[in-house]
C-alpha cells in the first residue's frame, strides 16, 4: 500500500512540474511576442514622426566637384536612432581649372580630330575606400519632409596619373605620330599647329602611374524621399586628399600633393 501511495505521489509531482514547465514556456513566448510588438510599433511610431529607421542602407550618386568629377557607392549600417556606420567607395578624376579643351582647325578653318587640352600631361585618376559615420540633424517632421544628416570620415585613396598621349603631324618626318610629353617631344606638345588631337580615352592606361595617398570628407545631405525605404537626396560638401608625391596635370603649372574641392551631389538608394 505504501509503496503504490509513493509511486501515486511521485507520479502526480511530475505532471504538476511538467505542466508548470508548459506553462512557463508558454509565458516565456507570448512574452517575447509582446516584445517583438512593442519594438515593431515603436519603429513604426518613429518611423511617422519623421525618424530614418532602417537595419542598413545602399547609396548610390555622383558629385560635380569644383575640380572634377566623382561617382561613388555608400553602405550604411543603422547604428542608433541617430547614428549610422558608413563605407563607401569613390572613383572620379580630377581637372586643373586651367584647362581649356580644343577641337584642330586645318587652313580652310574646318575642324577635325578628336578635341585635346594643350599643354596636358596627364590625366589624374582617383580610387578611394573610406570608412565614417551619418549623424542625424534633423527628422522630417512627416512624410514629406526633409530630413538632414552630417557626413563626415576618411580613408585611403590612390592617384593614377594617365599620360596624356596626342596626335602629331611631326615636320621633320612628315608623318603622322602619337606622343607623350618629354623633354624629347616638348617643342611638338607646345605648336599647336601640329597637332591632330588628342589620342583618345584609353591610349595610355597601361603607361600610367599609381600613388597613394589619404583623404576625408564632411557633408550635409538634404533627403526628401517621401518613404524611408527609398532614398532620394542633395548633398554639398568638402573633400581634401593628399599624396605621397606631386600630381602633374599640366605643364607651366606648379604640381602639389594637396588637392581641396567642394562638391554638390546627386543621391539615390534604398534602406531595409
Amino acid at each position: 500500500m505504501n509503496k503504490i501511495y509513493l509511486v501515486t505521489l511521485v507520479c502526480a509531482s511530475i505532471f504538476i512540474s511538467a505542466q508548470a514547465q508548459a506553462q512557463g514556456g508558454t509565458s516565456t513566448k507570448k512574452q517575447k511576442k509582446q516584445e517583438r510588438r512593442d519594438r515593431i510599433n515603436k519603429l513604426l511610431k518613429e518611423e511617422e514622426e519623421g525618424a530614418l529607421v532602417y537595419a542598413k542602407q545602399n547609396a548610390y550618386g555622383f558629385r560635380f566637384n569644383t575640380d572634377g568629377w566623382t561617382a561613388f557607392y555608400e553602405h550604411g549600417k543603422y547604428k542608433t536612432l541617430t547614428k549610422t556606420n558608413l563605407w563607401w567607395f569613390d572613383f572620379g578624376e580630377h581637372r586643373n581649372h586651367k584647362e581649356d579643351k580644343q577641337t584642330p582647325v586645318d587652313a580652310s578653318g574646318f575642324q577635325f580630330g578628336n578635341p585635346y587640352v594643350p599643354f596636358k600631361i596627364n590625366n589624374f585618376y582617383f580610387l578611394k575606400l573610406g570608412l565614417g559615420q551619418q549623424l542625424l540633424i534633423g527628422g522630417k517632421g512627416n512624410k514629406n519632409g526633409v530630413a538632414v544628416t552630417g557626413i563626415y570620415g576618411g580613408g585611403i585613396t590612390f592617384g593614377y596619373l594617365k599620360p596624356y598621349y596626342l596626335n602629331v603631324q611631326n615636320p621633320t618626318t612628315n608623318q603622322e605620330e602619337t606622343i607623350r610629353y618629354s623633354a624629347a617631344t616638348d617643342s611638338l606638345y607646345r605648336d599647336f599647329t601640329v597637332v591632330n588631337g588628342s589620342a583618345g580615352f584609353f591610349k595610355g592606361w597601361g603607361h600610367g602611374t599609381v600613388v597613394p595617398g589619404l583623404h576625408a570628407h564632411g557633408a550635409l545631405r538634404f533627403d526628401y524621399g517621401r518613404y524611408n525605404q527609398i532614398l532620394s537626396a542633395l548633398e554639398v560638401g568638402v573633400n581634401a586628399e593628399y599624396y605621397t608625391k606631386d600630381m602633374r596635370i599640366l605643364l607651366d603649372i606648379p604640381d602639389k600633393h594637396l588637392f581641396v574641392n567642394a562638391y554638390v551631389a546627386i543621391v539615390f538608394g534604398n534602406r531595409k
